[in-house]
């Protein structure tokens, strides 16, 4: 259950936090935020952010679109008929990509995918997240491998799934990436469940699989 009074209590906090231009919480601003989204962490920590601002942050990480719409919840959730009614909905899913380069893998899904990048943190950059319509694909960079030799691709291991509504859409993204270059795992093909998709190989070696309907 909601607590108001803690959570204005976390507000206050982050609002003093920017205030003494603590950067973690500059990365937190911007994620959730959307006039502070093009701005780098000392940009951020420059910019003017009020208790309303720190109010907002708390709501967009919990959920909702704003403080008042938090307010409401809570209330909603204080109401035992409201509560018993409702029942919790799973908005938005990212899926984990392991990259060696951050901006270049940024550069891939952006030149070549159609993404734009979100936001990336650290310098030089360690984390970030793109998008395309309403798919996110976060970045966490990695000095390592994380997997042996090629069992990926021999084994079909994918990191991350994404879905169009028509079998029209899954052919002409297909089609927009093959002109763009785009290095392929598995072409473009019809399953036996009905689905048609095909996968891509980005320069980590992370395979990204789209679908749609058969058609």
């Amino acid at each position: 259950m909601l607590n108001l009074e803690n959570l204005k209590k976390q507000a206050k906090q982050y609002l003093r936090w920017h205030r003494e231009g603590y950067y973690p919480v500059a990365a937190e601003i911007r994620a959730h935020l959307p006039r502070f989204r093009h701005l780098d962490d000392r940009q951020v920590l420059a910019a003017g952010f009020k208790l309303s601002d720190a109010q907002d942050l708390i709501a967009r990480q919990l959920g909702f679109e704003g403080w008042q719409a938090l307010k409401a919840g809570a209330a909603a959730m204080t109401d035992p008929k409201k509560q018993a009614a409702s029942q919790p909905v799973l908005s938005s899913i990212s899926a984990q990509l392991f990259v060696t380069d951050i901006k270049a893998s940024c550069e891939f899904f952006t030149g070549k995918l159609g993404f734009i990048v979100d936001f990336v943190y650290g310098d030089p950059p360690f984390y970030g997240q793109i998008v395309r319509d309403n798919a996110q694909l976060a970045l966490g960079l990695v000095c390592e491998p994380v997997f042996v030799g090629d069992i990926r691709q021999r084994e079909h291991l994918l990191s991350a799934s994404i879905t169009v509504n028509t079998s029209d859409e899954i052919k002409r993204l297909f089609l927009d990436f093959q002109a763009a270059g785009v290095p392929f795992h598995q072409a473009l093909k019809k399953e036996p469940w009905g689905a048609r998709n095909f996968i891509v190989l980005d320069p980590d070696g992370n395979l990204i699989l789209f679908a749609g309907p058969g058609g």
